[in-house]
């Protein structure tokens, strides 16, 4: 077996595993992985093997459930909740694979069985948290915890779990229970209906253009661009489709290929084209329309809110939360939306003038900001993208966060050549602590294609704990950075190098977690607090010193210029209030959907989007950072009633990065210690707001996010 491994722009062959020690008569997910850290046989697993995996798997988890309620001891800590911990592991191993690759390098066989296993998947966990005799033996141990001697993760973990069980609706009444299973189903039915469709609307739509049309793109882009339709080619089926393909250029509403088309292209027209080729998806009343299925998942939601006892789907989520209560998170969003809009208003009105400057004719719109915007920038600080990429290859920002990393925590990094991944863009490191010991497994998977979803995120493919032996987890990234194009490495904008390090936050939150009990490990805790380790990793690849440690040209090898990281910096705050007014606009209207009454949830109009957007008075020149028919992350992910938590985690992340400043070292060793002490081991075995204490010695305050994204009038 070969696979193919980017190393600074060079393509090499690489020997992998020569013979698979698994019996291939018997299902791969039945056997002991004998790979290298228990690293999934990706090439030993076919699709065929799944569904029988998840039938055993939910069998055998069931089974487990019924040994330890049919236990005649007494219900304690170790017998039923410990217990509970070891159950479903041949579920895990093989839903952990299943769900990576459905999300990372899907295929029709993948989508088919994911329709197909969702409801079943959702009602066979619902058979164990609405089990009438497990959640008895749970509160009898809840009853009687005081006088069990539990050590503090153990407490957490006991009343963790009651409330799982009590938050699934385990003190409602039959006919309850009943309702809460065929909801939840239908849930999640819907959720992956969303998912697929919204990657097919993705897929669906491409810019194919002549050699006339590429006014104003640069050399790389349109490189990228004659590239993707070589592929388009190689991937035709007909001599007619290959022809549709041949010397032209192909965008996408990917964003590694719209953004940088929207930003160069001087046609107005073709970035108007482009641009609603993207806001549109899932809202062209075809068969992949997302519009129903958003109306009908927020009906659902409300429904199950009101069974459950609560007022609205927002106000049942938020109950586990840092910020406890709607108002609550309304007042955190509007607090920041009336800085940001007038903020975006002064960067129409400085595009504008740009615009009337050219002697257009025009009143800009939103196809035209990232277009004018660049200009603006280019004007006000002499910053021009062009000139960052080559110092930023993707080889360069990897090792530049494994730098930070490195001096942060004493980590390393070696890349592992002869395990076979799951895609030969996957590339395999084995993490190591400062004493050399194993820590982890991460696993790297950065370009855009086509059976990946839109995004970026971390997973992972094994799990922490520490409650049988010392189990370290397998942890990936997944991203959508542009490929190499020719004999070029892929080079990145800054902001996917901050994306790179966001997820890589996410990463060490996996990597460095050590806590007894896997449930509680890594991401494992409040949506508006798990955000915090991704998101104050950013801080450090603006600072000058991490910059220089490996932003090199990769042609020349020459180290970025002070001048080029001056300049950088000092745009830092540039065209804050349209990122901030957009990801706003987005947060508002998941909440908006969220706090809907069950009778409103009934009633939803088609304008309801446009009316919650109406309300806060967003510009016509900014959509939302996702309308309704594409929100993933509420729609199909877990983010419902939970997309502000960024910016709640961005009040902590810049709250957490002011500590290293006031000590003057963004790498002081004491520091580097409690945060890695306090936050990215303790997973969720303490109170989210408790980690933060012990780390900082206060609560968070909100100033220093406001002075960082310059909303506290400082930059008017």
């Amino acid at each position: 077996m070969k696979k193919l491994i980017l190393i600074s722009g060079l393509i090499l062959m690489v020997s992998c595993q020569e013979k698979s020690k698994l019996d291939p008569n018997i299902n791969p997910f039945f056997q002991d992985w004998t790979t290298p850290y228990e690293v999934p046989p990706f090439m030993d697993i076919k699709n065929e093997d799944y569904m029988p995996a998840f039938k055993k798997g939910m069998e055998e988890n069931l089974a487990e459930i019924e040994t330890i309620i049919k236990n005649t001891d007494d219900p304690t800590f170790a017998n039923t909740i410990e217990e509970l911990e070891r159950t479903g592991k041949l579920l895990s191993k093989v839903q952990r694979v299943f769900s990576n690759l459905a999300s990372s390098n899907t295929n029709p066989k993948l989508q088919e069985l994911q329709r197909e296993l969702s409801p079943m998947l959702s009602a066979h966990y619902d058979k164990i948290v609405l089990n009438e005799d497990l959640f008895n033996r749970v509160e009898e141990i809840w009853n009687n915890r005081e006088s069990a001697n539990l050590s503090k993760e153990q407490q957490k973990l006991l009343k963790d779990t009651r409330k799982q069980f009590v938050r699934s609706g385990a003190l409602l009444n039959d006919s309850q229970k009943k309702q809460i299973t065929e909801i939840n189903s239908k849930i999640s039915e819907l959720s992956t209906e969303f998912g697929q469709n919204l990657l097919a609307e993705t897929n669906g739509f491409e810019l194919i253009l002549n050699k006339s049309d590429l006014d104003g793109l640069s050399d790389a882009v349109i490189s990228a661009a004659s590239e993707a339709a070589s592929q388009k080619m190689d991937q035709a089926e007909s001599e007619d489709e290959k022809e549709k393909y041949k010397d032209k250029y192909v965008f996408t509403p990917h964003r590694t290929s719209m953004y940088p088309f929207l930003t160069e292209s001087t046609r107005r027209d073709l970035r108007e084209k482009l641009y609603n080729s993207y806001v549109m998806r899932g809202d062209n009343a075809n068969e992949t329309d997302n519009n129903d299925i958003a109306a009908q998942m927020a009906k659902l939601r409300a429904e199950r809110a009101n069974i459950m006892g609560y007022k609205t789907h927002a106000d049942f989520i938020l109950e586990e939360n840092m910020l406890k209560t709607p108002d609550e998170v309304y007042d955190l969003l509007i607090q920041l939306w009336k800085p940001a809009l007038k903020r975006a208003k002064a960067e129409v009105a400085d595009m504008q003038a740009v615009a009337d400057s050219e002697g257009k004719d025009f009143k800009i719109a939103a196809w035209d900001w990232w277009h004018y915007s660049e200009k603006v920038r280019k004007d006000k600080y002499d910053l021009d993208e062009a000139a960052i990429r080559p110092y930023l290859s993707l080889d360069n920002v990897i090792q530049g966060v494994f730098n930070t990393t490195n001096k942060l925590w004493g980590l390393n990094f070696k890349e592992i050549f002869d395990i076979d991944s799951y895609h030969p863009d996957a590339r395999i490191w084995e993490v190591t602590d400062k004493d050399g010991s194993h820590l982890a497994i991460f696993i790297g998977d950065y370009f855009t294609r086509s059976n990946k979803r839109g995004g970026a995120w971390m997973s992972s493919f094994k799990g922490q704990s520490n409650l049988d032996g010392r189990e370290r987890p397998i942890v990936v990234n997944v991203c959508n950075f542009p490929a190499p194009v020719g004999d070029n490495p892929s080079l990145l904008s800054f902001e996917n190098a901050v994306t790179l390090f966001h997820e890589f936050g996410h990463a060490m939150h996996g990597i460095l977690t050590d806590v007894t009990y896997g449930s509680m490990a890594g991401t494992s805790g409040p949506r508006d607090f798990i955000e915090l380790p991704s998101q104050l990793l950013e801080h450090w690849v603006s600072e000058p010193e991490v910059l220089k440690s490996f932003a090199t040209h990769y042609e020349t090898g020459e180290t970025i210029p002070d001048e080029l990281i001056e300049k950088l910096l000092k745009a830092g705050k540039f065209n804050q209030g349209f990122i901030n007014t957009e990801y706003l606009a987005a947060s508002l209207l998941d909440m908006d959907w969220h706090t809907l009454s069950l009778q409103d949830a009934k009633n939803i109009s088609n304008n309801f989007e446009n009316n919650s957007m109406n309300k806060i008075g967003l510009i016509d020149e900014i959509a939302p950072r996702y309308r309704s028919t594409y929100f993933a992350h509420i729609f199909s992910g877990g983010y419902s009633s939970g997309y502000y938590s960024y910016v709640h985690a961005a009040v902590l992340d810049s709250d957490a990065f002011e500590a290293f400043k006031e000590a003057g070292d963004v790498f002081d060793p004491e520091l580097s210690a409690s945060l890695r002490k306090n936050i990215y081991e303790k997973g969720s075995t303490e109170e989210a707001m408790d980690l933060y204490v012990n780390f900082r010695g206060r609560k968070p305050i909100i100033e220093p996010l406001l002075k960082v994204r310059g909303l506290d009038g400082s930059s008017d």
